[in-house]
């Protein structure tokens, strides 16, 4: 159990440098958003995010490693990582390694019985208490492990030292009633907790008022928000909401449940402009017979319907999706049928995963566990075919003029091309050419440009120079830039300003400076 805290407390004294903290992020676009949090609370304690050169070299003075539980190979990154770190903190004194997140509220002590140079273990239902084991820590020199049963603070009352000052997350619930027999992600969130529809589309209103012009809204299930309160349309009436605010001109979310997706959140992205023509939904299988073992409550052929429905009203939309291969018990039949609703599908990109146990959950005593080369077989087959269907979706956008939100930091090939990216409406990848003695938009403006060739994961537009819209998004990136001042105040602030140290990695599309 939790016991009650004191407020944090900043420990750095007038004469003693503040302190260096670097967030290392594994995982999903939730542990992105609690990476953010946790950023805030640290540098509302006093702590200042580590240069762009020591995050590199992870030379901070509090490393926080924020972990993920869902593959099986979460468990290898974090002790990956720990390893490396040890050898760090042996030639650097004082420095203190902080592990959280689903596998530290998963395996709790073990993680320093494992690693006992690690100093402060916290969980996914108490991230408010990171500043106080620290220093708890410090005085006592000893590891400070404190794993609550139950969500104390909701994570978006914390302080947040947002990653971008043109896009954000907004979190409308935590946790998932769902029981996914291969899904641990209830046992380590809970049950699904909502937040009131005021407080969201407050903070919305507050990223909007301080530059952001796109929102992403996260859940375990997003579509299921609503069921704290009894009210089973709350989604499709947040997003008609939160889509109206003045200044916002992007508005995502993610991930929805086929089982609870309803034709009036179709009928809300439809007539609400700033809703994107974009859907991620997570199939994981086209058999009804292994949809039924994974207690997915829904079969291939609903699953269809939405998207047929889906794409009636938003013909553009590109729909992505998850698939999992190899789940125990799954046939040649079993795996055909998968091949062939994918086919049937047509996704812009698919995130397939090889079924991995995962202790805790019903799935990893299932008999009929399928050998490493069957699974390794099919998902080379099913990614072979997503390629191509992604290939053949990509390249009907060519010849297509998009607008693109333009993206910050470097791409990863962007300096040899001379090119800028950014997501376009439907969220594809693009990059796109500025000609010599053009002036370069900057990360948070929108540029239209047309689409000159496509590859299976983005698209290329060398063609005309872009028509750039200068953004007040773009005002407020480059006023960060210029290093004004800004506060991270305490509950339910969104700050959206900070030092690009690249403390948070939110895996957005990029951009050369």
């Amino acid at each position: 159990m939790s016991t009650t805290l004191d407020a944090p407390v900043a420990h750095a004294s007038t004469t003693e440098p503040a302190r260096t903290y670097l967030v290392k992020t594994l995982g999903c676009q939730m542990n992105v958003h609690d990476s953010e949090h946790m950023a805030g609370m640290l540098e509302q304690a006093g702590y200042v995010p580590a240069s762009p050169q020591d995050a590199a070299a992870e030379a901070a003075d509090v490393i926080v490693i924020n972990t993920c539980a869902v593959r099986e190979n979460a468990a290898d990154k974090l002790y990956g990582n720990l390893g490396r770190l040890a050898g760090t903190k042996r030639t650097r004194p004082g420095m203190q390694i902080a592990v959280g997140g689903c596998l530290a509220q998963k395996d709790r002590a073990g993680i320093v019985e494992r690693a006992p140079w690690v100093d402060v273990v916290f969980g996914t239902h108490n991230l408010d208490v990171l500043p106080v084991l620290l220093e708890r820590a410090r005085h006592n020199e000893r590891a400070e492990v404190e794993i609550a049963e139950s969500l104390q603070v909701f994570p978006s009352t914390l302080p947040t030292r947002r990653e971008s000052v043109y896009a954000g997350w907004v979190s409308i619930s935590v946790g998932c009633n769902n029981t996914c027999t291969f899904c641990i992600v209830p046992h380590l969130r809970g049950k699904e907790r909502d937040r009131r529809p005021g407080e969201i589309l407050a903070e919305i209103e507050a990223l909007v008022g301080q530059g952001a012009i796109e929102v992403t809204l996260l859940g375990q299930n997003v579509n299921s928000y609503g069921v704290e309160f009894g009210d089973r349309a709350a989604f499709a009436k947040l997003l008609r909401a939160a889509g109206a605010i003045e200044g916002l001109e992007r508005l995502r979310f993610t991930s929805p449940h086929p089982a609870a997706f309803t034709d009036d959140v179709i009928e809300a992205m439809a007539e609400t402009p700033t809703v994107m023509p974009q859907l991620h939904m997570p199939l994981q299988s086209g058999s009804d017979r292994i949809l039924r073992a994974m207690r997915r409550s829904y079969r291939a052929e609903k699953f269809l319907g939405i998207l047929d429905r889906v794409r009636a009203q938003l013909p553009d939309a590109a729909i992505t999706t998850d698939i999992i291969v190899g789940f125990p018990g799954e046939t040649e039949e079993d795996f055909a049928e998968t091949m062939r609703v994918v086919e049937a599908s047509r996704f812009a990109s698919a995130f397939t995963f090889q079924y991995s146990p995962r202790p805790g959950t019903p799935a990893a005593d299932l008999p009929d566990q399928l050998p490493k080369a069957v699974v390794q077989e099919r998902y080379e087959r099913l990614h072979a075919l997503q390629q191509r269907i992604s290939l053949e979706e990509n390249q009907a956008q060519v010849g297509r003029v998009v607008e693109v939100l333009v993206a910050e930091s470097e791409g990863r090939k962007d300096g040899e091309t001379a090119r800028l990216t950014g997501r376009a409406a439907d969220n594809r990848l693009v990059h796109f050419a500025v000609p010599g003695g053009t002036d370069a938009p900057r990360p948070g403006d929108l540029v239209r440009v047309q689409v000159t060739h496509a590859a299976p994961h983005h698209l290329v537009a060398d063609g005309a120079a872009p028509v750039v819209r200068r953004t007040r998004a773009g005002d407020a990136w480059e006023k960060r830039q210029a290093g004004d001042g800004h506060e991270h105040g305490g509950s339910g602030d969104a700050c959206g300003t900070g030092s690009p140290a690249g403390v948070v990695s939110l895996g957005l599309p990029s951009t050369r400076r």
